[in-house]
């Protein structure tokens, strides 16, 4: 199955996002993609390899961006009972799927849900940096 190039540059940008963000490392558990800080995963990224539709996994704890991550075509809360804890699956493919940067702001989101209060603060001076340009 071919994989829509709109849906693959958005995977490939939140990706890129991700592992920017301070100690983010990438694994590939179950033969998915995720990121990962501190052992801890952020955001589920799954394949990009045409077998499943792509799409990425976040945990949104702020009621409306978890709102309005499940008001995108096909979200859903995430499986294996990751939903009840704030974990949303946003499709990328279907027409009306978020822009990556909206998914990026998400990933940032989930990232400070689950960094340590350091890597938050990390995050934090790097954006005082970059204003301050």
């Amino acid at each position: 199955m071919a994989v829509p190039r709109n849906a693959l540059r958005k995977w490939e940008k939140v990706r890129d996002w991700a592992l920017r963000l301070p100690g983010a490392v990438e694994e590939h558990p179950w033969g998915d993609t995720v990121a990962k800080v501190d052992r801890k995963v952020f955001v589920f990224l799954g394949v990009d390899d045409g077998s499943h539709p792509l799409g990425v996994t976040v945990k949104l704890t702020d009621e409306t961006a978890h709102a309005h991550a499940l008001a995108c075509p096909g979200a859903e809360p995430a499986g294996y009972g990751l939903g009840k804890a704030g974990w949303v699956h946003v499709p990328l493919e279907p027409a009306g799927a978020p822009a990556a940067e909206l998914l990026c702001d998400w990933v940032e989101e989930s990232y400070r849900t689950v960094a340590t209060k350091r890597r938050a603060a990390e995050l934090d001076a790097r954006a005082a940096e970059r204003a301050g340009r």
